[in-house]
């Protein structure tokens, strides 16, 4: 199952933060049904491509229709064909590994 990873940058706003673009992204995903895990610089979901396309879409036409004139969204997909691959099997490895 395929992973992507996005970063919303909101420019030009009052503020350095912009955790308030992260926890609007993060409620569509819980609305969505979505399988994320928040990082200190992104956020990454777990889903089909065609579903979590969709979702990066939203989350950045959400981000500019909060009052911002510019967004900069990065977007990463690591989309692994000959076995399986979710958050949490990705994560357990490096942990396995590391003991």
């Amino acid at each position: 199952m395929p992973l992507l990873e996005i970063s919303v940058v909101p420019v030009g706003t009052n503020t350095a933060s912009f955790s308030s673009a992260v926890t609007e992204a993060v409620r569509f995903l819980e609305q969505q049904g979505l399988k994320y895990q928040i990082t200190p610089t992104a956020t990454i979901m777990e889903g089909e491509l065609d579903q979590l396309m969709e979702a990066a879409k939203q989350i950045h036409q959400n981000a500019l229709a909060n009052g911002v004139n510019r967004v900069v969204t990065n977007i990463q997909i690591d989309h692994r064909i000959d076995k399986p691959i979710n958050l949490k099997g990705q994560v357990e490895i490096v942990q396995q590994s590391l003991h």
